[in-house]
């Protein structure tokens, strides 16, 4: 599991894009890429032209930040999607967002997804009844995901109320009232709205 401890906002300016790693700071317009979209450092306005292979680096650079794993764990999720039939890519994509610490943040019930993985650490959540402390737990169709006890469906419903505006995936359902979420289908290669190009990065990786 990745953690990052430095400046986070500088990892998305870095890489160009938005990879919501600050919560509801990036929901406004305090957020570096909104107000100055280029690399940071003293030099970072300066036209850098990359080659071929920092194309394909940097999209997996940025799916590994923004799903929060290390390089060992993301090339096995690359070995599990190419041994299934099919696009690669999308299947690589899919097993990133059934990570449990993603759907809780995809649910809003975290507002970053370092927070989902803390909140799933600390016992906050239970898949299907069962007390889940395993980020990279991977959902299946008709799993419910909801708070463990008192104090962790206040924490939810607090993150519920402030990303309010965030829009949650068709694949997905939640019940805001009781602070529940329901895994209703698999997400497709169409519902995968993600800012990465996977097949960039399965040609990166098939190297």
């Amino acid at each position: 599991m990745a953690r990052i401890t430095g400046a986070k906002c500088r990892i998305c300016r870095r890489l160009g894009t938005k990879l919501f790693l600050k919560g509801t700071r990036c929901d406004t317009p305090k957020c570096p890429i909104e107000k100055e979209n280029r690399p940071p450092g003293v030099h970072g306005a300066k036209r850098i032209r990359l080659t071929e292979y920092g194309i394909h680096m940097r999209e997996v650079q940025r799916a590994k930040k923004m799903y929060g794993v290390m390089q060992r764990q993301f090339r096995r999720y690359y070995d599990e999607a190419i041994a299934k039939p099919g696009n690669t890519g999308d299947y690589l994509v899919q097993i990133l967002e059934r990570r449990l610490d993603n759907v809780v943040y995809r649910l809003r019930m975290g507002a970053s997804r370092s927070q989902a993985r803390q909140l799933i650490l600390h016992g906050h959540i239970r898949v299907n009844g069962k007390k889940v402390s395993i980020p990279s737990y991977q959902v299946d169709a008709g799993d419910v995901i909801e708070p463990s006890k008192k104090e962790s469906r206040k924490i939810v419903k607090e993150s519920l109320l402030l990303k309010k505006d965030q829009e949650i995936p068709s694949w997905l359902k939640l019940a805001e009232e009781q602070a529940t979420g329901q895994v209703v289908t698999l997400p497709t290669a169409q519902e995968l709205q993600v800012p990465v190009e996977s097949q960039l990065i399965v040609e990166y990786m098939s190297r």
